[in-house]
This record gives structure tokens, sequence and C-alpha cells, in this order.
């Protein structure tokens, strides 16, 4: 690991212009010299690994301001502080209670100890754990533009098969984001530009020609809160995760669903796929051949074929297009028979 100077900023001005000091208008977050940090479990990593090299880390755990550190539920929805901690969160009576899709990612990713560390902002913002980006002797377009892309004729068996491009397949592997995506939440965010919201779902930019470009976030920007709206229908939601083994493992594909139901009728339904995509993936056209349909494994299973008919797999990872659907359609079926 290269030599950093740490700092420890006690308020969210002082952050920001620490940011703003040692970073240009231009900078991605991901890129620049300095660099914010919370509970530390992606960001340290890649920086053991030297995939990551900021000058300078700035330490946001100081924060004076309790509005980060608190879970508030009102009757518009549930607002969750930055750096509320993955656990305590997944531990949450009313979040348990009202949204069991975003209880369960939580409660599904990682390791216990890893969730008592990880802030909540600092997860959805996770960088891949594609093994061609982690390792800086492979070309590797998101970690250095312009080099290649090693996975497209490497061993892609845990890349993505949606959302992909020519420059990179490499797959977001957050669990959080997927229940996130599916319930319409909000990021709030603050910047040397002032404060500003940002739907979930135009937070993450999908690869293209710039995958190194990971965010809409400004270097100088902090992530403050993140809502997520009411949604009484949403106690009956889930969150599937298949993967390699039981515990510690990204998904190979999984799925956040949330039904508002008219006996067996999907009057509105909210799908999310994850382990199989670049970024927190909303599948609306599987929402919109639900609608008005009676819910059972034949829609279930036209819902899923319309999720990954543009679906484009590779050598290794093909298996994911079926594996994707039938966890898909296993989730919706489970969500209809929640008792609620």
């Amino acid at each position: 690991m290269r030599p950093f100077i740490y700092e420890q900023p006690t308020d969210i001005s002082a952050a920001v212009a620490l940011a703003s000091n040692f970073t240009t208008r231009d900078d991605q977050p991901t890129r620049a010299n300095a660099q914010f940090i919370a509970g530390g479990t992606n960001l340290a990593d890649y920086m053991k690994l030297g995939v990551a090299e900021p000058n300078r880390l700035l330490d946001l755990n100081r924060l004076e301001e309790q509005k980060l550190r608190q879970i508030r539920v009102t009757e518009d929805g549930i607002r969750f502080g930055a750096l509320v901690r993955m656990g305590e969160a997944a531990d949450h009576r009313e979040v348990k209670e009202r949204y069991p899709v975003v209880a369960d990612s939580l409660r599904l990713a990682a390791s216990g100890q890893i969730r008592n560390m990880a802030s909540l902002a600092g997860n959805v913002l996770q960088r891949t754990r594609c093994e061609y980006f982690r390792e800086t002797s492979w070309a590797c377009n998101k970690r250095v533009p312009g080099s290649g892309c090693a996975a497209m004729d490497g061993f892609n068996r845990q890349h993505a098969v949606l959302g992909g491009s020519e420059a990179c397949i490499a797959t977001y592997h957050g669990d959080f984001a997927q229940a996130l995506i599916a319930l319409d939440a909000v990021v709030h965010v603050e910047g040397s530009r002032g404060a500003r919201k940002i739907p979930f779902a135009k937070l993450h930019r999908q690869p293209g020609d710039t995958p190194h470009i990971e965010t809409d976030l400004a270097a100088d920007e902090i992530v403050t809160a993140i809502e997520v709206p009411a949604l009484p229908w949403a106690r009956r939601s889930l969150y599937l995760k298949i993967r390699d083994r039981e515990s510690y493992a990204f998904a190979l594909a999984s799925a956040a669903v949330a039904l508002d139901l008219d006996g067996e009728t999907v009057r509105e339904a909210r799908i999310a796929l994850g382990g199989v995509a670049t970024v927190p993936w909303r599948a609306s056209v599987a929402e919109d051949a639900l609608q008005g349909k009676k819910l059972d494994e034949a829609s279930a299973g036209a819902a899923a074929d319309a999720a990954f008919a543009e679906a484009q797999p590779h050598q290794h990872n093909a298996f994911k297009i079926e594996l994707g659907k039938r966890t898909l359609v296993r989730a919706l079926l489970e969500t209809r028979d929640m008792k609620v």
C-alpha cells in the first residue's frame, strides 16, 4: 500500500472543503487524490491491492451530524443516515416489518463482521469484485481507461449478462442496491456545489465507453442519506440470493421483489436483479409483463423471459440467464405466498 495522508473532518462542510482542495471539478470519485472512507471494507481492500491509490483519506466517522447515524421512520417512508451500519439496518424492527426486501438484502450480504463495519452509503458505492479489475497485471478499462477488458476472453463465469458493453462486463456485486432501486429510493448528497437529491436509479452508470465513470457523483460530494418512500404494500417483498455457498459469497443471481396484489392478480410489481448486471438492475419490462395478470408459474415465467430478453452471455456465464430466470420465478411466487 502506498503512503497516504489521513484526516478526520468533524462536519460535512469541512469534509467537502477538504475534498474540494485536493480534487478538480472533473475528477471521478474513484480516481481522485482525496477520497472519503467510512467502514473501509471496500476501499481499504483496493488500496492494499494497488487498485486504488488516493494520496489522502478523509475519514467520515468523526462527523458530528447525528442525522448521518439515524434511521428515521415516518409516514413518508424510511430515511437511512449514510453512516448507519449494514447490520444495524438489517436488525431494525420497522425495516423488517415494512420493507422485508431491504432487511433481507442486508442480512444476506457479506459476513456479520463486515455488516457491523460497513456503512450503508459505502455499501451502495462499492466497486466490482471482477478478478481482472482486482489484479493490476491484467488489462481493465475500469481501472486503466483504454487498456482493454481481459474478462472478454478470460474466465468470465462471474460476469454480467445485462448492461455490459465492449469495454466492460464487470458485475455490480452489491445486494442492498437491488432493494433500493426496486423501491424507487432517493439518495441525498452534499458537495461544494450544494445539496441535491438523486433518484437511486440514476446513481450508477452503465459502463458504455467509459466504465471508469461509475456513478453520477462528483469527487467532493458526500452521500448523507438514503430515503425509501412509503409503500404500504412493500410488506409483501423479499430478496432471494442464489450463490455458490450459503454464506459470505456474492450472488450468481438474485432478485428483489415487491408486490401489490388484488387476490392473485398483480396491481403493481417492483423487480430488480442482482449478480447478472453491470449496475443495480431494475427489470421494468418484467414488471410491465405482470401488470394486471394472475401471478402463477406461467406469468412469472413470461416475466422472467422478458427480463432476460436482451441478455448477452459470454463463454463461461451463459448459465446465468437460465439461473436468473428461475431465481426470478421463485422470488415472485414466494412473494405472492407471503403471509402479510
